[in-house]
């Protein structure tokens, strides 16, 4: 593997793809300006791009979720860390500092969720995405108990749970295929807004 390249794996020409991919791969790269290098990668096997990111857009884009945007780069944020993902980090630091429009946030719970600050809801949220990542045979009922308290549901408590396990799998692949985060990430929305 190349230093310059983005995956251990063939990365296929965008103009090859079947047209659902490329016109999606496309779509992206209006509204972003660049290409992800995820979209490049998983690619590389069509079947499995599809169900990815149809997977993907059912979690992220649930519009009957209570989760906010950022709350939901949050717990990928910091699943991502302990997983030892670095495309993850870098990518969705990205995108935890533009919905959240808080420079500092990505970084602090990159490093120790416990001490960025956050609302003991979202502590709540993230102790229970860090156990079922880290440790899913010791959920139990206090964990439902701890978030109710908190004001979550269990239509909630199931958002938080299929974003961290879709992403312990994007963890694990993008570590396998050695996937690297397009520059763009690691300098997005690092100055704050006015």
């Amino acid at each position: 593997m190349s230093e310059s390249a983005i995956s251990r794996y063939p990365v296929p020409d965008v103009n090859e793809l079947d047209s659902d991919i490329r016109d999606r791969i496309l779509e992206v790269q209006e509204k972003a300006g660049f290409i992800p290098n995820v979209f490049l990668t998983l690619a590389h096997r069509p079947a499995e791009f599809r169900a990815f990111f149809a997977y993907h857009d059912a979690i992220m884009e649930r519009e009957e979720s209570t989760l906010t945007p950022a709350e939901k780069e949050m717990i990928i944020v910091a699943t991502s860390a302990a997983n030892g993902c670095q495309y993850c980090v870098i990518a969705h630091g990205a995108l935890l500092r533009v919905f959240s429009k808080e420079p500092l946030l990505a970084d602090q719970i990159a490093i120790n969720y416990l001490h960025a600050p956050l609302s003991e809801r979202q502590k709540a949220m993230m102790d229970f995405a860090m156990k079922l990542s880290q440790a899913p045979e010791l959920v139990c009922t206090d964990d439902y108990e701890l978030l109710h308290e908190q004001g979550f549901n269990d239509e909630d408590i199931w958002d938080i749970a299929g974003i961290t396990a879709f992403f312990g799998l994007s963890n694990r692949m993008a570590i396998v295929t050695a996937m690297q985060a397009n520059t763009e990430f690691y300098t997005m929305a690092r100055e704050p807004r006015s």
